[in-house]
């Protein structure tokens, strides 16, 4: 098996954004249990062999491991492969615009992943590519509109302080219109899609969020990054901190389930 290139999630070559499994399993670790519902979405069945792209830490791998299918890992961090293999699952330290797997699933599963690669097109080839006929697809991941308010803030902040806006990302959060028809292109079936606003509690605040999801945009600004930090969390205060000082991300998904024609 080919290895993808390490730490780089977008693919692009030009992503700096980097993970490590313990600071997010500490401050996002609700991102799985969130996903646990779209479980549902894919209905793993006993005996069928599914891939889980984008797996991260393994959560939610483990948990359709527990429905009696068999589950391969993909993901392009190290400190995430590093973490799932500790945990028994067998992962492929892979890019997930690039797979290389030729019709070995049943089924493709991905959870809060998909909107870190910006080569959606590939990723879809790559997903048709790795299914067995009439093959299914499903998975959740941030929809058109997702984390508007952050990244306003964000945008504002770093041209005021003379930033780079191109490091708030890397993102692709689509519209429902945008990826069936995205999907429908490559030969897939939409069978239901959909697309929602989930505010989501942060349970160590907006900051400790900041620092997993968004580190690169904040780093540029070197010794002034912990004041650049404060900046946006004053400037989104107003909106995404309620009346008992509990913060939320402005969360909106987009949800889906297709499969082969």
């Amino acid at each position: 098996m080919k290895p993808g290139p390490p730490e780089m999630l977008s693919g692009d070559g030009n992503s700096t954004q980097k993970w490590d499994s313990t600071s997010y399993q500490r401050d996002t670790g609700f991102v799985s249990v969130y996903g646990e519902d779209v479980l549902s979405w894919l209905e793993p069945q006993r005996g069928e062999r599914i891939l889980d792209l984008g797996c991260g830490d393994g959560v939610l791998t483990h948990k359709i491991i527990a429905t009696g299918a068999t589950v391969v890992g993909c993901d392009a961090s190290q400190s995430f492969v590093d973490t799932a293999r500790e945990s028994g699952l067998q992962v492929d330290l892979m890019d997930g615009q690039a797979l290389i797997y030729d019709g070995e699933f049943d089924a493709v599963f991905s959870n809060a992943a998909l909107h870190w690669m910006l080569k959606a097109e590939d990723v879809i080839d790559g997903v048709r590519r790795a299914l067995k006929p009439e093959g299914r697809f499903a998975g959740e991941f941030g929809g058109f509109g997702n984390v508007a308010a952050v990244s306003a803030a964000m945008r504002a902040i770093g041209r005021e302080c003379n930033g780079d806006a191109a490091l708030i990302g890397p993102w692709f959060f689509p519209t429902v219109e945008q990826y069936s028809q995205m999907l429908e292109m490559k030969g897939f079936i939409v069978e239901d899609i959909t697309t929602f606003a989930r505010p989501t509690p942060l349970p160590n605040g907006l900051i400790s969020w900041l620092k997993v999801m968004c580190k690169p945009f904040f780093d540029q600004f070197g010794d002034r990054a912990d004041e650049i930090y404060a900046k946006t969390e004053d400037a989104l205060r107003p909106s995404l901190c309620d009346h008992t000082g509990q913060w939320f991300a402005d969360y909106v998904r987009l949800r889906f389930r297709v499969k082969l024609a």
